[in-house]
């Protein structure tokens, strides 16, 4: 499953989204929205994807958490200490729910 997300309301790109998510080891891709003001190489969404989580065996926790770690670092984006606290936070995560066939 994939959605997408409009940053129209926040006034950030989804080029600006993707780099700090990216930074903070989350990966998500900038998508273009419907009606979006912004060129297709800016954009003014993020699409986010599940199949990561669900490979991983992450639970309802581990969701809830990465949401709000999502949503720390976009309200908060240009702010190198929240992407660092919040990588340090998906590294912890994804070495306790490794990638299928890459464990121990």
């Amino acid at each position: 499953h994939l959605f997408l997300l409009s940053l129209i309301d926040k006034g950030m790109t989804g080029k600006a989204a993707d780099a700090a998510l990216g930074a903070a080891n989350i990966t998500v891709n900038k998508n273009a929205v419907p009606n979006d003001p912004q060129s297709p190489f800016v954009t003014s969404g993020i699409r986010i994807g599940t199949p990561a989580v669900t490979t991983r065996g992450f639970g309802e926790t581990e969701c809830r958490d990465l949401a709000n770690w999502i949503a720390d670092v976009l309200d908060d984006h240009e702010n190198p200490t929240v992407i660092e606290t919040v990588r340090h936070k998906v590294l912890d995560v994804c070495a306790r729910f490794p990638v299928y066939g890459t464990g121990e």
